[in-house]
């Protein structure tokens, strides 16, 4: 199959990697030229527990260098979303499908609207990453993907991808219910990024003071008040100890809005508890504390303004 990974930072690297591995034509788009720069020149290294793995691939700032993909694994930061999408078009065919498995929600509407909501298969990922430096992630040992059509049929195409993320060695779920799945993963990053960029704590260290415990609890509580509102349910029965759960699963690892701001680049907060607020607003569900935590989010972008990539 060929492959556009647009976006290929942590995530976009990791699962590019992973498919080039198993025999796809894979192409690695990222506008990060200092990263499509040493990909192209010493290649992609993959941290692991047996040592670095350094993989040939091929790596540009150019989307069209992608020609026309049978796949294109959308990977891009939320705030990337609409200039992505809008460069994609000029790579897209007739039967180009697109896979959106990014953190928050509002992905699907704002790359839909442009690329076509027919093409979208949409979903979450529960592997953990960190783009190390520039050509050099560390990923978690384990991880999964899940994703679905969004009207939920099992559809030959939806078979076809998700045996080829099979054939990678990605454990691949696939879901008739794209809204809970988004939203039950969104949880977990509402209970766990912002508190992790403002504390400076592991998602495991979150669980280990009340105060965090407190703010992780009220913030997730809100989350589920705005889905009841909006007739989402999640797949988990109890959403705050599914929310607990992956923060004691993960409890090494640094939220992805932590190394956002400690990289001094924007975070994806207004696509996760800005989001809760924003949606709250909408249905006149209150939501303070997730506002609290998006505005102490924005404030330490402000402050590392400086550092900003772009």
């Amino acid at each position: 199959m060929k492959i556009a990974v647009v976006g290929s930072g942590a995530i976009g690297g990791l699962l590019g990697s992973l498919l080039m591995q198993s025999g796809e034509e894979v192409t690695f788009v990222d506008v990060w030229e200092e990263h499509v720069r040493t990909m192209q020149t010493s290649g992609l290294t993959v941290v692991g527990p047996n040592g670095d793995q350094v993989h040939s691939v091929r790596a540009t700032t150019a989307v069209t260098d992608a020609g026309t993909p049978d796949l294109i694994v959308f990977a891009v930061k939320t705030y990337d979303n609409e200039v992505a999408a809008r460069d994609c078009l000029k790579i897209v065919g007739p039967d180009t499908v697109v896979l959106t498995v990014q953190n928050g929600v509002g992905n699907i509407e704002t790359i839909g609207g442009i690329l076509g909501f027919h093409r979208m298969i949409a979903g979450t990922c529960a592997f953990g990453s960190t783009l190390v430096e520039p050509g050099r992630i560390k990923p978690t040992p384990t991880g999964s993907l899940s994703f679905g059509e969004l009207d939920g049929r099992t559809t030959p195409r939806l078979t076809k991808i998700a045996d080829v993320f099979v054939r990678a060695g990605v454990e691949t779920h696939v879901c008739s219910n794209v809204d809970s799945l988004i939203w039950t993963k969104l949880m977990a990053n509402v209970g766990i990024n912002a508190l992790a960029a403002i504390t400076k704590l592991t998602n495991g260290e979150l669980l280990e003071y009340p105060e965090t415990l407190s703010l992780q609890a009220a913030a997730v509580a809100e989350g589920a008040a705005v889905a009841k509102a909006k007739g989402i349910s999640f797949l988990a029965e109890d959403i705050l100890e599914y929310v607990r759960g992956v923060a004691r699963a993960t409890h090494g690892n640094k939220a992805s809005m932590l190394q956002d701001v400690e990289r001094g680049v924007r975070t994806e907060v207004l696509a996760i508890n800005g989001a809760i607020v924003a949606e709250g607003r909408k249905l006149g569900v209150p939501t303070p504390v997730n506002e609290t935590l998006t505005g102490l989010v924005l404030t330490l972008e402000k402050k590392g303004n400086g550092k900003l990539r772009r």
